[in-house]
């Protein structure tokens, strides 16, 4: 028997995603068609002796998140609970707390997924190296090139045994070029090492914590604390993979990470993706359409392109890497590339709304995402622009590289602004 444990952090968290996470929980931000955490459950649920999956963050139990595991819990067949902490708790500090609730039953093992990562989640993959050689803790890792690997935990592992000798979250300097994907596979000894911090910091008193958690002494950063401390020891231990993997921290990593995952659906889920049809729009590679929007048959569609519910799509539109979410209208002769349209936001005819892809490096295969910064020296990075909910865009104007906050009406053309 098997359980996962899907780390979905809080609203103090997400502040990169921001206008968007303003409307909806980051973890349910559609990518590619679906709530992002979606993707972690079906990959899950696919796993042969899944019995439970749980949501562990500090966000308020509000409707979204209520009916989306309703319907979650009615697709899967399988019990999908939240559990909320009193407080931001760490990487770490949920698992500890809700100790009871994932042990509940015995399970052989259990998965740990951050929500803010897009995957393809060889799941079953690690579930075969850890009953080849069972261990406290198994990493999911990748590797990244040398100057992109300081944003990450760096992991240093013994080529023969694959075991971890030396963990660092995010070096100053080069230690090495596997990476850890924020996804893992626990034996239920995994949670002895954090009752050993917990008790550790209940002796130390209050923590002082410079990732801006709450102090205390049931905050328990997995990272630094365990892995760290742990290294070497012959407790963990990294399986590699060379699938899809990318972190999903800002608008722009989501419009990356649903390229990826709309790739994937290729393998994984053909009915998702749009097919050229006589009389319908005109689709260019990767492109999902949700069955209620309404798409007038002169528009070209691709690639890389997600159309929400209730979605209105004019006559002659061009879209291009684009999200375009629930109830947004796009009306006659706009094109749209490298942008996220907000809920209810409309985009007036003939209009041009354009950002700047941030994309790894296409000649380094090992290449990821940026860690995006939005100014540099004070001035606005280009980068994807994104609508807010319920914005208005007027006829034949440009909105370039340009963030614009919900509610807003504009009455001319924007480059390189955050439109408050």
């Amino acid at each position: 028997m098997l359980k996962a444990v899907i780390l979905i952090g809080g609203p103090q968290k997400g502040t990169r995603f921001r206008p968007l996470s303003f409307e909806v929980p980051k973890p349910l931000f559609p990518v590619a068609g679906v709530p992002m955490i979606q993707h972690h459950i079906e990959a899950c649920a696919q796993v042969p002796g899944m019995q439970e999956i749980l949501l562990i963050g500090f966000y308020q139990p509000d409707e979204p998140l209520t009916r989306f595991l309703e319907a979650a819990q009615q697709e899967f067949n399988l019990p999908v609970r939240y559990l909320q902490e009193f407080a931001p708790l760490g990487t770490g500090g949920g698992l500890y707390h809700f100790r009871d609730q994932i042990l509940a039953g015995g399970p052989e093992a259990f998965f740990v997924l951050n929500a803010d990562v897009c995957s393809d989640f060889p799941l079953s993959a690690m579930l075969d190296a850890y009953r080849h050689q069972p261990h406290p803790f198994l990493l999911l890792g990748t590797t990244a090139n040398r100057t992109q690997s300081l944003n990450y935990g760096c992991i240093v592992e013994n080529p023969q045994t694959h075991e971890v000798l030396h963990y660092v979250e995010k070096p100053s300097t080069f230690v090495s070029d596997i990476i850890n994907c924020g996804i893992y596979l626990f034996s239920p000894e995994a949670l002895k090492p954090l009752r050993d911090v917990f008790q550790r910091n209940q002796q130390d008193g209050q923590l002082e914590d410079s990732s801006g958690l709450w102090p205390g002494a049931g905050t328990i950063r997995l990272e630094q604390d365990v892995f760290s401390a742990l290294a070497g020891q012959g407790q963990i231990y990294v399986h590699l993979t060379d699938g899809i993997w990318s972190q999903i921290k800002s608008a722009g990593s989501a419009l990356y990470a649903s390229r990826l995952y709309l790739g994937q659906y290729q393998l994984t889920h053909p009915e998702r993706l749009a097919k050229h049809t006589p009389g319908g729009p005109r689709i260019r590679g990767n492109v999902y359409i949700h069955p209620t929007a309404k798409v007038a048959p002169s528009a070209v569609l691709g690639p890389n392109v997600s159309i929400g519910e209730g979605v209105t799509v004019g006559e002659g539109v061009r879209l291009r890497e684009s999200i375009v979410l629930h109830g947004a209208t796009l009306q006659e002769h706009t094109c749209v590339l490298h942008t996220i349209v907000g809920w209810g936001s409309t985009v007036g005819r003939w209009a041009r709304v354009e950002g700047t892809p941030n994309d790894p490096n296409p000649n380094d295969p090992r290449a990821h995402m940026d860690s995006e910064s939005l100014f540099k020296d004070g001035k606005l990075l280009p980068a994807i622009t994104i609508l807010g909910c319920r914005v208005r865009i007027p006829a034949e104007v440009l909105i370039l590289n340009s963030i614009v906050l919900p509610h807003k009406e504009l009455s001319r053309s924007f480059t390189n602004q955050i439109i408050l």
